[in-house]
């Protein structure tokens, strides 16, 4: 099977380290032979643009890996799911539309604070939404994701050399 990654994102210098670009900023160092990754140049909802060139069977489309931020997980974790719908995440909605199929590979980040005891603390309403997920990360959280980049390009690893089902047997948890 020929795989495909994209990393979702927002193209430019001021949404460097932001945190919807962590899906970007995990697969800065990522490189597999039997990978092939997919740059978009595109805002991040209209990221299923870069996927037309690429993507030229239903064979293909299930050899798709998203990426991308997760603002229901925490912070440090990843999940990775098949066949789901975009969850009100826009840029994975421009995927499906593009694509015009779920039957793809999402590898989802966490982004979300928790308290101490583990409770997420998602900011509520839109605007709030916006500017956290727009807004960068701080020093200490970008040291933790160096963890986080190190798992995510594992996962897509054995995503890759031994299957979707055995990734998330090993990595969901």
């Amino acid at each position: 099977m020929k795989y495909f990654l994209l990393a979702l994102g927002n193209p430019g210098a001021e949404y460097e380290n932001t945190r919807h670009n962590v899906g970007r900023m995990a697969l800065e160092n990522f490189e597999h032979p039997k990978v092939k990754l997919i740059e978009s140049f595109e805002m991040m909802n209209n990221s299923g643009k870069a996927l037309k060139p690429y993507l030229k069977s239903k064979k293909d489309i299930e050899g798709l890996i998203v990426i991308h931020d997760d603002l229901d997980l925490p912070l440090r974790t990843i999940k990775i799911s098949f066949n789901r719908g975009a969850g009100g995440h826009r840029g994975v909605g421009s995927v499906i539309k593009a694509v015009k199929s779920e039957a793809f590979t999402r590898l989802r980040i966490g982004i979300c604070p928790t308290t101490p005891s583990g409770k997420l603390k998602k900011p509520t309403g839109d605007e709030a939404v916006v500017k956290f997920i727009l807004g960068k990360f701080k020093p200490a959280e970008l040291a933790e994701l160096k963890k986080v980049f190190k798992k995510v390009c594992e996962a897509i690893t054995l995503i890759v050399d031994e299957g979707r089902e055995k990734a998330m047997g090993e990595f969901n948890k």
